[in-house]
């Protein structure tokens, strides 16, 4: 019964040991999403002030794809089931 116990409250601490790295993972993991989104704005900040300085003009980092050809309509018409083959 003694050994039961000493399982139990040893799975108790191993679960609060993991549950308390995780929360300070999530925390970390925020707090590096938050940095990347802050270096990704000062980045963009920065190449638009280059652009400016160098005289390009602002590239655009959407790229539109080239307009697809319309597909030919589709002919509706009568197939008798004997010039099927299989």
């Amino acid at each position: 019964m003694t050994l039961l116990w000493c399982i139990t409250g040893a799975s108790l601490v191993i679960a609060l040991v993991a549950w308390r790295r995780a929360r300070k993972t999530a925390a970390r993991l925020d707090e590096l999403t938050q940095r990347y989104w802050e270096l990704r704005y000062q980045h963009g900040e920065l190449r638009v002030q280059v652009q400016r300085l160098t005289g390009q003009p602002p590239a655009s980092d959407i790229q539109v794809a080239p307009a697809a050809e319309e597909p030919a309509p589709a002919i509706d018409g009568f197939v008798p089931l004997s010039s099927v083959k299989r």
